[in-house]
């Protein structure tokens, strides 16, 4: 068993999404969001619907005037994930959300108008079982919280949410989720840990406004990574400028190299070098996006040469060492047979189809 597979998980309340337990000692939660106006019914059914296909649990919609709420009752008919409704300063979208079958509301209950609309949304989450996310951003601070701290930090960013929170609790309101966004990646990891110290609460994990897919991928593994190792984190969203369908596989990667993900292939590749005698580029990329549709603890590894690949791939269950015009098969450590070129793809593609997790060498 690996170091990360022994780690202890933050205990925190447990709150129910749909049918997703978040928090307590649950698996953590890949989420996602629509980047369609919600009104848009057959764009965002469309949208989840690939997600889903991806490994996305959780999906959230904006929900920005009466025609986005009332879309939300025919998107939940057609999806099969939880859905959640981002709500700003009107109380009654929130009303609208819930009662079209919203699983799930994010708001901030500070930021939604008197006393009176809160209770009033507290009361329907409570008739249709229905959580809160509250979000704290580091750029959208309180005024007198920005002025007290002077700039963003992670103690203004608790006590932020603390208001929120407070907002609810003398409603009697427990089933919540908070999340501390940031672009600063370091900030995220200040936040998170002070919020774990200060609450009982499930946590939603991300790095806001991150950028392009690499810039995300790299902050967000910083933060997150350093988070969830740490034990914190009860849902994850990796925030990628553009299509949504570039986070699905950077949170199961994350996931998955931080122990907390199984049944997730794992490819291993050499960066290539002067003794690499063959395109191994393309074979990579391809064998990469198929394993993002293989649901099986399998290791794959597709080494640039006969030197030191062999060696290097023993661990690996299915591996190839490529040479000029030809590649080794090799299965367990064991070299199997020679492979031309032209044929490694489709090769590799038919092992790991066939592989067995568990299975014995002989059996392989």
């Amino acid at each position: 068993m690996r170091h990360n597979e022994l780690m202890k998980r933050t205990e925190t309340r447990s709150v129910r999404v749909g049918d997703l337990i978040i928090g307590g000692n649950n698996n953590v939660i890949i989420q996602s969001m629509c980047s369609h106006p919600t009104k848009n019914v057959e764009e965002v059914v469309k949208q989840i619907l690939e997600l889903e296909a991806q490994g996305c649990q959780l999906i959230r919609v904006s929900c920005m005037d009466m025609e986005d709420a009332a879309a939300i009752r025919e998107i939940r008919n057609q999806i099969h994930i939880p859905l959640v409704a981002d709500i700003h300063f009107d109380y009654r979208l929130a009303l609208a959300a819930i009662e079209n079958g919203a699983d799930k509301i994010r708001l901030n209950p500070g930021n939604i108008g008197g006393r009176k609309n809160v209770e009033a949304i507290v009361a329907a989450c409570r008739t249709h079982g229905v959580p809160i996310r509250i979000g704290i951003n580091s750029g959208s601070l309180e005024k007198d919280i920005h002025e007290k701290y002077g700039k963003p930090t992670a103690e203004g960013m608790v006590e932020s949410a603390r208001r929120h929170v407070q907002i609810l609790e003398d409603c009697g309101f427990y089933d919540t989720v908070l999340s501390f966004k940031s672009s600063d990646p370091l900030l995220c990891i200040d936040a998170y840990r002070l919020a774990a110290r200060t609450f009982d609460y499930p946590l939603h994990l991300g790095v806001t406004e991150a950028g392009t897919e690499l810039t995300s991928a790299i902050k967000s593994s910083l933060a997150l990574g350093t988070l969830m190792l740490d034990g914190i984190g009860n849902t994850i969203r990796i925030s990628v400028n553009g299509d949504a369908q570039k986070e699905i596989p950077i949170a199961r990667e994350l996931l998955k190299d931080c122990g907390l993900l199984h049944n997730v292939p794992n490819l291993i590749a050499c960066p290539s070098c002067g003794r690499t005698q063959w395109n191994m580029e393309p074979v990579v990329d391809e064998i990469a996006e198929y394993l993002q549709t293989v649901n099986k603890d399998v290791n794959v590894a597709i080494m640039g040469c006969a030197v030191n690949g062999p060696g290097e791939a023993k661990h690996a269950d299915i591996a190839i060492a490529g040479g000029r015009e030809e590649g080794l098969l090799i299965k367990k450590g064991r070299i199997i047979e020679k492979i031309p070129v032209d044929q490694m793809t489709q090769r590799l593609k038919e092992e790991i189809d066939a592989f067995v997790p568990g299975a014995s060498q002989e059996q392989l």
